[in-house]
């Protein structure tokens, strides 16, 4: 029977483990991660395996990245569940800190990323990012791994912490992993468990709507407001489905790309959109040209 992870929830803790696997001369991968394990989770982990000789994990719902009326309290947590996912993967320690052990009374230092966190999801989530930068910056101080394993689904997550790691000096190896799809092509998400069965049907839209831009663009169309149109119309064809955003914009600084006249289309592509199906946020991406 595979052993259960080290359940490691205070700092004390976390540095003794850190600094026992160092005297040992093994390096560290960490996957940061809120929980509620499913395979798109596991294949990062499956790749921070492959490039580090112990792999920590981190599982907290983290309260800074969630605006006041947002999901925090309906998050999907499952700890004893994640630890059986985690076991048969070789995971030696689960980081599980509280509250209190993260951002202790009087907390008042944030790390901020200004400019490419303001766009995207940034517009409805404006405190989102802060919470993301503040979190991941700790627990790189807390476990200095080697690498950090993060995925593509959570793109301009990917991008911003990469460019934090960058400004910062953190002496930490940036790795992104794959997004992992369902059969019928939903990007895996926790959240995907609060979907009614009819929402769950209308969600196929939104990678449906980033395979079709995909395709036209292939096919010659350059003009970018006809391709969001084409987008959009598919989104909002299934009456389940509210957006919040559809954008075409540059992979590396995700700046938005020009619509209109003169608008065509040039250079590395990328196109990520946010839509609520009922109450729960779902979001994906996919690069449209360039390569990823």
């Amino acid at each position: 029977m595979d052993s259960l992870p080290l359940v490691i929830q205070e700092i004390d803790a976390l540095r003794q483990f850190v600094a026992a696997t160092r005297a040992q001369g093994r390096s560290i991968g960490l996957v940061p991660t809120m929980g509620a394990l499913h395979q798109g989770h596991l294949s990062l982990v499956r790749l921070a395996k492959r490039r580090a000789d112990c792999v920590l994990v981190s599982i907290y719902v983290n309260p800074t990245q969630f605006g006041p009326k947002e999901d925090l309290a309906r998050y999907p947590r499952d700890l004893q569940g994640d630890l059986l996912a985690l076991a048969p993967l070789g995971v030696e320690a689960v980081f599980t800190p509280s509250d209190r052990t993260m951002y202790p009374p009087n907390f008042c230092t944030f790390v901020a990323v200004a400019g490419m966190t303001t766009c995207l999801c940034g517009v409805s989530r404006p405190t989102h990012f802060r919470g993301v930068t503040t979190v991941v910056a700790k627990l790189f101080n807390l476990v200095q791994p080697d690498l950090a394993v993060f995925g593509e689904k959570d793109y301009q997550q990917l991008v911003v912490i990469r460019r934090m790691v960058r400004d910062l000096d953190f002496p930490v190896e940036i790795l992104a992993g794959v997004t992992v799809r369902e059969s019928d092509g939903l990007a895996m998400s926790s959240r995907n468990v609060n979907l009614t069965p009819l929402q769950r049907r209308s969600a196929t839209a939104l990678h449906r709507a980033l395979s079709t831009v995909r395709e036209r663009y292939r096919e010659g169309e350059r003009d970018a407001s006809r391709l969001l149109g084409l987008a959009r119309e598919m989104v909002e064809g299934e009456p389940e489905l509210r957006i919040d955003y559809l954008e075409l914009f540059d992979p590396y600084e995700l700046h938005a790309l020009p619509l209109g006249e003169g608008g065509g289309l040039e250079g590395p592509v990328h196109m990520a959109l946010a839509v609520y199906a009922g109450n729960t946020r779902l979001i994906d991406n996919m690069r449209i040209s360039g390569e990823d």
